[in-house]
């Protein structure tokens, strides 16, 4: 049997792994796994490896939610670890690699076609075509995640980030509010507090505190299930802040690493509401940036609506292991 890639995109809810080849975007055998049915991360590719009927691996690339540090990984949102080392040993190939899950997303942006994504504002679609580019991720799901990607000829190089976990910082006197009444319960609050699929749970029990209301806690569905009914003054807030803080936090990280050539949004909480972003006043804080608000208007931001960048990524990832 001829050896494949294995590539995996793992975050603090789902594991998704598939089986890659030479076309980056011919992905066999996609499984999501829920991340709570195993002790280990190593016991999911196991289970996954003998559903696929996979005996013989070329490479191995594992897209992870959490900083990768010497090949070594300790997952943000649930209990899992793993190295490089342990994944060579126990798939038995010298080819393996461990990156951040938003690094995936970064390498999966040159091979990402039109219909991949949804152009916000007016500055339309980024380019590749030029050899010397700077580009930026940002996606908030479980958590939240930043990463940069550069263009230098063939080579893509990454610029790893943990943007997110940054302190927020309020631009309007209502998100000044939102600080305060947030930092009673966190103390530091950073602008991944907001901007998750926690986040909008954070913002809505914020807002209804200020407002003296005492609500109950919704989940991020069901606060979005009210916003689009017209049935929750509080969650419908929410929703527009955060989708404003989204654009602040997208403005802010592509200043800071000079990401001009294009913004894309990533993570399950904007892919899901694409038309609710795209009405939102997500570009206007975006471009909202005082002096340097004529060099944010032509900056091309777009929605990734492609079901697995992460998962694209880790297979360009993984083609460069062999």
């Amino acid at each position: 049997m001829t050896a494949v890639n294995l590539i995996g995109d793992v975050g603090g809810t789902n594991a998704r792994f598939a089986i890659s080849g030479a076309d980056l975007r011919d992905m066999q055998n996609l499984q999501t796994l829920k991340a709570a049915d195993f002790a280990t991360l190593l016991e999911a590719i196991s289970y996954y490896l003998d559903n696929a009927g996979v005996s013989e691996l070329g490479a191995v690339c594992i897209a992870a939610a959490g900083p990768v540090i010497d090949g070594s990984v300790q997952f943000s949102n649930n209990t899992w670890s793993l190295t490089t080392e342990e994944l060579k040993k126990n798939l038995v190939t010298e080819h393996a690699a461990i990156i951040n899950d938003f690094a995936a997303n970064a390498y999966a942006l040159p091979f990402l076609r039109s219909s991949d994504l949804l152009p916000l504002g007016p500055a339309g679609a980024a380019s590749f075509d030029a050899p010397d580019m700077t580009f930026a991720v940002v996606g908030p799901g479980t958590g939240c995640g930043a990463e940069g990607l550069r263009r230098h000829g063939e080579e893509y190089l990454l610029i790893d980030s943990e943007a997110p976990r940054c302190a927020f910082a309020p631009e309007t006197e209502r998100q000044d509010e939102v600080l305060k009444t947030l930092r009673q319960r966190f103390g530091r609050v950073t602008s991944e507090h907001l901007v998750s699929g926690p986040g909008i749970e954070n913002l809505y029990l914020a807002l209804g505190q200020i407002e003296g209301l005492r609500p109950s806690a919704l989940s991020s569905a069901e606060i979005f299930a009210a916003h689009i009914a017209n049935s929750n003054p509080v969650a419908s807030e929410a929703v527009e802040m955060f989708f404003e803080v989204l654009g602040q936090v997208a403005g802010d990280f592509a200043l800071t690493i000079g990401a001009f050539d294009g913004v894309f949004i990533a993570g399950g909480v904007a892919q899901r509401y694409p038309e609710l972003l795209a009405q939102s006043r997500f570009r206007e804080s975006f471009e909202r940036k005082g002096d340097y608000s004529r060099l944010m208007e032509p900056v091309p931001t777009s929605l990734i609506t492609h079901p697995q960048p992460g998962l694209l990524g880790a297979a360009y990832c993984a083609q460069t292991l062999g």
